[in-house]
């Protein structure tokens, strides 16, 4: 399907993703599809919710994005809310989201074009609180500082209806995570955690990760959960570290909510959405964290080789005791015909098309 419109989110701050965007700017031009950059990184630009975002811009079916993990993010929040495709221009160091080297965004667009790239899906969360939370006007300069302006409050989702005793459904998506976490350096958070609507454990932590899948790589790993594969939904659940012996990270089922409840002992929590400071939890405050009905949807140019990328990005190497059996041999590695019994499972496609 032909792409009508662009949305492009460059990182300013580099000149890498300032020459990555004449090109995608050249691009546009040639084909007549128009191009208008959004979420901008200046100082003085105001930045709108991700509705108001899109709608600036014409409701893009595609949005690019030019830098790493966190410019790629910046883009999928304004993306999943009209189900346009994203394509991640790799600019970054460390990153999981982005694919595409810079040297092939013409490449790439021409791909998207012609209906010939792959869209793959991954799920995000959304969120119900029990108040619209916001930032104190005393605390916003401290939060935002040399991180440029702050998002909006978040609103409520438009479709929805509050519900007797459900809180208020906010207008959010998270790709990686929601987060909250600790405000003052000497007083932890106290929160009570409940899986489905039952108490699992009161934390008294640095702060707690609620995580999908494909942010099991970002804050959650740091805390020490796991690596989940990107290509399944779960709600993953890991406390930063907690003051208790239950410190483990939990995998919820999709369907299993995870709500989070400020204890009144408690300072002052911070909530993030996808690293982006969304609001402040007093004592009796909570929020509750899910699946989303909407999944943002990625342009690959190829199937996703997240073990290799997580190999390379990591910096995995093989123990130095193995050195003398030689380089490891393929393993489900297809050169031929997949056998019955592998089909249809997730595999590398043949030596000869890498």
């Amino acid at each position: 399907m032909p792409v009508h419109r662009v949305g492009l989110v460059a990182h300013q701050g580099r000149d890498a993703a300032r020459e990555a965007a004449g090109v995608v700017h050249a691009w546009c031009a040639a084909h007549e599809v128009p191009c208008t950059e959004i979420d901008v990184w200046s100082a003085d630009q105001h930045r709108r919710s991700a509705r108001e975002e899109a709608r600036a811009a014409g409701d893009p079916d595609l949005v690019v994005t030019l830098g790493g993990d966190g410019t790629f993010l910046r883009g999928a929040r304004i993306a999943v809310k009209t189900g346009a495709t994203v394509l991640g221009v790799d600019l970054g160091k460390v990153g999981f989201l982005t694919e595409v080297p810079a040297a092939d965004i013409a490449t790439a667009l021409d791909a998207v074009h012609a209906g010939h790239a792959p869209v793959e899906e991954r799920m995000t969360l959304t969120v119900r609180a029990s108040r619209l939370p916001e930032v104190p006007a005393e605390l916003e300069s401290s939060f935002c500082y040399g991180r440029g302006p702050a998002l909006p409050p978040p609103q409520t989702r438009p479709e929805s209806t509050a519900g007797d005793g459900w809180g208020l459904p906010l207008d959010v998506n998270a790709l990686n995570d929601v987060v909250v976490e600790k405000l003052a350096r000497d007083h932890q958070v106290g929160v009570g955690v409940y899986i489905s609507g039952r108490l699992l454990a009161a934390y008294s932590a640095d702060g707690l990760v609620v995580a999908t899948p494909t942010g099991s790589t970002a804050y959650s790993f740091a805390a020490g959960g796991p690596v989940l594969s990107p290509h399944m939904d779960a709600v993953v659940f890991t406390p930063i570290a907690a003051h208790m012996t239950f410190n483990r990270t939990v995998v919820a089922a999709p369907d299993e909510p995870v709500a989070l409840r400020i204890l009144p002992h408690s300072g002052r929590a911070a909530v993030s959405i996808d690293g982006q400071l969304r609001g402040v939890l007093d004592p009796g405050d909570w929020i509750g964290v899910y699946r989303a009905p909407q999944r943002v949807r990625l342009v690959r140019l190829q199937p996703t080789d997240f073990y290799g990328r997580l190999r390379e990005r990591f910096r995995l190497t093989d123990a130095p005791a193995t050195a003398t059996d030689g380089e490891s041999a393929p393993f489900f590695r297809p050169d031929s015909c997949v056998p019955p019994d592998l089909a249809g499972l997730r595999l590398p496609p043949p030596t000869a098309a890498r």
